[in-house]
């Protein structure tokens, strides 16, 4: 099992959750942040940091967002780890809670 952001996080992007990684597995897009399974120890740290509520165990992940884990695996491949905590994007608290984001996702 490991742990899945979700399109909770595009256009977003608190980078609360990186800061309470254990072993660096969070991966950084222009908008989005996701998880390297291969990385992730499910510690579950994350999980209570991120203020979009975008980070599920796989187990717990929505129906709606199956298609994330899929979509984590992939974008963990190619984008670079991110180990610090950033800003997040200037419009962050205007998308909080927006529902059917997958759209804006920025590769």
């Amino acid at each position: 099992m490991t742990y899945v952001v979700t399109e909770s996080c595009i256009k977003c992007k608190y980078t609360d959750c990186v800061d309470v990684c254990p072993v660096d597995c969070f991966r950084e897009g222009p908008n989005f942040l996701v998880i390297d399974p291969d990385e992730c120890i499910d510690c579950t740290l994350c999980v209570a940091e991120c203020p979009a509520e975008a980070i599920f165990s796989e187990d717990d992940l929505p129906a709606d967002q199956k298609q994330c884990v899929a979509l984590n695996a992939e974008l963990s491949k190619v984008w670079k780890p991110i180990v610090e905590r950033k800003d997040p994007l200037p419009d962050a608290d205007e998308w909080v809670g927006v529902k059917d984001k997958l759209k804006y996702l920025e590769r």
